[in-house]
């Protein structure tokens, strides 16, 4: 453990958003909750770039109808991108691509940008050249009407769920009714949050999921201040200005935390609208930055990062968090990275509504019939190794799990373990959902 602290911080300042970056139990139903009675609404061309592989046909962005958080009809939106190989007589299996950390905003969704370049090579790539179709949701609230309600479990597998639905409503005998879902960092949680939620579906054939977002106060309070400590020091040792511990070190890694943080309590406003997220925060200053993750509106906020970063850098939460810390240690020499008025850790246990998200993000309480890949960095400090260890231990020994397949990537950092483990995630999605 000590060893994986001392390694570099930069992973943590990573974008998880590595995009475009039901149980058997009679007593714990998943699909009780109200359908509506027609998933498919429209569709658009997306306007930006598209994969190697893909179809010469437009890619599409599909807006669909799902059930929201509060239980309500709700529009979301997802881009489906169809393969240049031949449709096999029984028509294109599904795989549901779910996004990593980007923001809680409409213009931070995957389908109002370009896509990334990880998710374009190899991911996308090798999935379109080998024949699936990818739907890829923005997630509830991100580029339609509402707040995303980021890192809810059962929201982002309806977003999944009722896109697949709304996909094979408009594109009929085109999709076989097969599909996987797959995803990294916040997709991952996601991933296995719809192998939960759709686990009663016969059609679904398993899941695949990277860096899975789990246990997240401990991560939070415990696992990343130890790493920030260690981290720190080190740079200071090593004679470090604060100017290159923002771009690869312990600033931007501590501003990268405090980003989530804010999604993470916008968020919570999308199931409790009365809910007062800058209670989490110590200070007036990193209240003043949190709240820009909202925006005036709900559907405004700033992003993880900027669309333009080179020329707008400032339109970014991770950007803003990083320069207020510099400002705050050039102001106060001899203070620490940790010492920054960042997270009230009292007032985040005090609340009931951080109780009750902590437990909505939670991936691994259910039993999960289906096969499930987890694939995990040994030097992610995002989403620590021993963190999904201790994941992957309670979904196969304490809830009997019966194939979980976990594959630990040696000294890959967060969003490089599922890019190095590509061919074993495309390996596992033929061999328990054969294209043809």
């Amino acid at each position: 453990m000590n060893q994986l602290f001392k390694k570099t911080l930069l992973v943590l300042c990573c974008s998880s958003a590595l995009f475009i970056t039901a149980c058997n139990d009679s007593d714990n139903d998943h699909d009780n909750f109200v359908a509506p009675e027609k998933f498919f609404v429209s569709e658009l061309p997306y306007k930006f770039d598209k994969p190697e592989g893909a179809s010469a046909d437009p890619i599409q962005v599909m807006t669909y109808n799902m059930t929201n958080v509060q239980g309500k009809k709700a529009t979301a939106t997802a881009m489906v991108i169809f393969p240049q190989t031949a449709q096999p007589q029984d028509g294109y299996r599904v795989v549901v691509w779910e996004h990593g950390t980007l923001g809680n905003a409409d213009n931070c969704a995957p389908t109002n940008n370009i896509q990334g370049a990880r998710f374009k090579d190899p991911l996308a790539k090798s999935l379109l050249e080998a024949g699936y179709v990818i739907v890829a949701p923005d997630y509830e609230g991100m580029g339609t009407k509402g707040i995303h309600p980021y890192l809810h479990l059962e929201s982002e597998a309806k977003s999944a769920i009722y896109a697949v639905k709304a996909a094979q409503e408009r594109y009929g005998s085109k999709l076989n009714k097969q599909w996987m879902s797959a995803g990294q960092s916040q997709g991952g949680q996601a991933s296995l949050g719809t192998a939960e939620f759709a686990n009663s579906d016969v059609n679904y054939k398993g899941a695949v999921a990277g860096a899975p977002a789990s246990s997240l106060d401990t991560i939070i309070f415990k696992v990343a201040p130890a790493a920030l400590k260690q981290a720190e020091a080190l740079e200071i040792a090593a004679g470090k200005t604060l100017a290159e511990r923002a771009t690869a070190g312990s600033i931007g890694a501590y501003a990268t935390l405090l980003s989530y943080a804010a999604f993470a309590g916008v968020g919570i406003k999308a199931v409790d609208p009365s809910f007062e997220y800058r209670d989490i925060f110590l200070d007036q200053r990193s209240k003043l930055i949190a709240e820009k993750a909202e925006g005036s509106t709900g559907e405004n906020g700033l992003c993880l990062d900027s669309p333009d970063a080179k020329n707008l850098p400032e339109q970014s939460i991770r950007y803003l968090f990083t320069m207020d810390i510099v400002k705050f240690l050039t102001e106060n020499p001899g203070k620490s990275v940790l010492d920054y008025p960042g997270l009230d850790e009292v007032k985040f246990y005090q609340l009931p509504q951080i109780a009750q998200f902590i437990k909505n993000s939670q991936p691994g309480t259910k039993k999960l019939d289906k096969p499930v890949l987890i694939i995990q960095g040994t030097a992610d400090m995002s989403v620590p190794y021993p963190v999904t260890e201790a994941l992957v231990k309670k979904l196969k020994d304490d809830l009997k799990s019966p194939d979980i397949t976990f594959l630990p990537v040696k000294d890959a950092s967060h969003t490089a373990a599922i890019v190095q483990k590509n061919p074993e995630l495309l390996a596992f999605i033929q061999k328990h959902m054969p294209a043809k």
